[in-house]
């Protein structure tokens, strides 16, 4: 069941790099930013997506978040994902936090289900909810 919004955070594709055409496997590298729990964020990630024959996209990544106030949260993530008009690249899966801070200490150990969008500009838009 989907509990409490995480985050919402918006940001932009920085990187994009193809690590084999065989099969078609893209690492992509992101920047945002917005709040968890209410917390303002900055953030970075890199995901690797493996293409597969039907255009279907199978993703794992991992990134960091820092608060205003120097805390950090780690993250690692998997999800599943389809190309849109001009583009366009759509995620969903789960994340998993770690962090020493004791404002979001609960995120520890925490699963996240998220939605993912990237438009044809690079534009990146990252929703994040509690999995109960």
């Amino acid at each position: 069941m989907l509990g409490k919004q995480i985050s919402e955070t918006k940001g932009k594709r920085i990187v994009r790099r193809v690590l084999s055409t065989d099969p078609p496997t893209v690492e992509v590298t992101f920047e945002d930013s917005g709040p968890v729990y209410g917390i303002p964020t900055t953030g970075m990630g890199t995901y690797t997506s493996v293409i597969a024959p039907d255009q279907s996209i199978a993703g794992s990544g991992q990134g960091i978040i820092t608060t205003q106030d120097g805390e950090g949260i780690s993250w690692t993530g998997t999800g599943i994902g389809k190309f849109g008009q001009a583009g366009a690249v759509s995620y969903r899966g789960m994340l998993f936090f770690k962090t020493t801070s004791q404002k979001l200490a609960h995120l520890n150990n925490a699963s996240g289900a998220f939605e993912y969008e990237v438009d044809p500009s690079g534009a990146t838009v990252s929703k994040v909810w509690e999995w109960k």
